[in-house]
């Protein structure tokens, strides 16, 4: 079936097919969890079966509208990752993971473009070419998967922040190597090639940070009863960043980016909301992506790349990820552990995919196969790399055992109190196992309100003790909410006792009595949960 021309014929079966492709995306997810397979494969399968050589054989071929759509969707992608990120997460992380995004692409590259000449065989610009295509990690891939894994805040901080910043300087870097080989293009040296991204790098954050920043207290200042007008008002200033920002000739990308995390961490109001709406069209986003990917692919020439995508894969997986972060993370100190997950964590997704689309619109010679070999090399590396992750994270003794997730809840009282509510997994190694909840000695403004304990909810006591596996809701303060994730922490990497003094006689505070009760009013939470916000 070939849609030359969209009417209004066509209209109920494309919106069939869609809502179908959408029905069977959201189950995927169910499969993704319980597999450990990353959803993205399972959207791309979709594509390949109503592709050309599936069961509609719907034949899609246009390089021009994949990279434009794809823009779109990574643009959507980065909003969603930007808003959804706590600064306090990444803070600690920014330095590092910018270098790893800059200096750690610049070694990858290098490395990559040996076997790329010899294998693919490519000229050593065309070779280059391929090493900065392969060199982003992907920021969807990273977010829906790392998410589910519990690792160190510093570890998963500096993923979350490398896969935002990297997008841009690789996005630069590939189309500059891209037209350096079309026919008729002006050559400039290397160093004006630097200076020119180092400038739109510069100048993207700029716009990034300014319209994230003053957009957000004109939103604040004009802000809507509805969160859901709310929501859209937030998520069109990150898009207005990136056009600004590449209206302006510099990086959209980051400027995206950069926006998204600055309103993502302002406490506006509706954050639960916008938070919901940025995650919701992350996902469209996501499916869309994907299921087009799988469309544009040819699989009876997707075999003639598998033994030169297992070689330079391998050269990535190996050889070329775990020298960027060593060369990246050694100056920051990072313990070699990390830096193991780390190198085994750079997933490839749809970036590179969506980047080898590059050089074909802008008529690159010699990269007529480029697309089918990153395609089939980002399945087969993803497949390896995504359900192994948590059996890696905890090989290397990064498995946190009581993992914190903020909870949103679409509460204006909460809001207008300045709380925030979060969510404790106790694991089966955790110290927690055991201790009482006054023991656990959670600082002023925050309070455990809720126990999960097998299939049963109860409101614990002071003296309720911990068990293995319990699922704790800690309402606590804005202020107090750092200092209450630290604490939970604390105990359960080392016991009762963290914090105390190792000498003298110091022990424990008794329990709290009816006379100093240790709960705190959470009226306005627990009313709004059962109002379903």
């Amino acid at each position: 079936m070939l849609v030359q021309e969209f009417t209004l014929e066509n209209l109920n079966p494309a919106l069939a097919l869609g809502a179908l492709v959408l029905l069977v995306a959201v189950a995927a997810v169910r499969l993704a969890v319980r597999s450990g397979l990353p959803s993205l494969l399972l959207y791309v399968a979709i594509g390949i079966a109503i592709g050309e050589s599936g069961f509609l054989r719907i034949q899609f071929e246009s390089n021009n509208l994949t990279q434009v759509l794809g823009y779109s969707a990574l643009v959507l992608i980065l909003a969603e990752g930007g808003l959804t990120t706590s600064w306090s997460g990444i803070r600690d992380s920014v330095a590092p993971a910018a270098v790893l995004s800059t200096v750690g692409v610049i070694v990858s590259v290098v490395v990559v473009s040996v076997p790329a000449h010899f294998l693919l065989p490519a000229s050593w610009t065309n070779a280059l070419l391929v090493g900065a295509v392969l060199s982003s990690t992907d920021a969807a891939a990273v977010f829906s998967v790392l998410r589910r894994v519990p690792l160190p805040s510093r570890v998963t901080g500096m993923l979350e922040a490398e896969s935002g910043f990297n997008d841009a300087p690789v996005v630069l870097l590939v189309v500059t190597l891209a037209g350096q080989t079309v026919p008729g293009a002006d050559s400039r040296p290397w160093w004006a090639l630097v200076l020119v991204a180092v400038a739109e790098l510069v100048g993207g954050a700029a716009i990034g940070l300014a319209i994230g920043y003053g957009g957000g207290h004109a939103l604040r200042m004009v802000a809507s009863g509805s969160s859901a007008l709310f929501s859209i008002g937030v998520v069109a200033l990150t898009v207005l960043a990136y056009a600004v920002a590449s209206l302006a000739s510099t990086s959209g990308f980051i400027a995206t980016y950069l926006a998204a995390l600055v309103l993502g961490n302002m406490r506006l109001p509706h954050r639960p909301a916008v938070r919901s709406f940025a995650q919701a069209l992350g996902w469209l986003a996501q499916i869309g992506l994907f299921v087009l990917l799988g469309l544009l692919a040819s699989p009876a020439n997707l075999t003639t790349y598998i033994v030169p995508a297992l070689g330079i894969g391998l050269v990535l997986l190996l050889l070329a990820r775990p020298a960027s972060v060593v060369v990246s993370m050694t100056p920051f100190r990072v313990p070699w552990r990390e830096q193991a997950f780390l190198s085994w964590a750079g997933l490839r997704g749809a970036v590179p995919i969506v980047l080898a689309t590059v050089p074909l619109t802008v008529g690159t010679p010699g990269v007529e196969g480029l697309f089918d070999f990153v395609f089939v090399l980002v399945v087969i590396f993803t497949l390896v790399q995504g359900p192994t992750l948590p059996w890696v994270a905890r090989r290397l003794g990064l498995s946190e055992a009581a993992h914190t997730v903020d909870v949103e809840v679409e509460s204006t009282p909460l809001e207008e109190m300045g709380a925030d509510l979060l969510q404790v997994q106790i694991g089966p190694t955790s110290h927690l196992h055991g201790v009482e909840l006054f023991e656990l000695r959670l600082p002023a403004g925050a309070n455990v309100t809720l126990v999960v304990r097998g299939d049963k909810g109860f409101v614990p006591t002071p003296n309720t003790p911990l068990r293995r596996g319990d699922q704790l809701l800690i309402v606590t303060t804005a202020e107090a909410r750092r200092r209450a994730e630290q604490r939970v922490r604390e105990v359960s990497e080392r016991g009762r006792l963290a914090g105390w003094p190792t000498t003298g006689d110091r022990r424990p505070a008794r329990p709290p009595t009816a006379d100093r009760p240790s709960v705190a009013p959470v009226g306005g939470a627990r009313r709004r949960r059962r109002s379903g916000g």
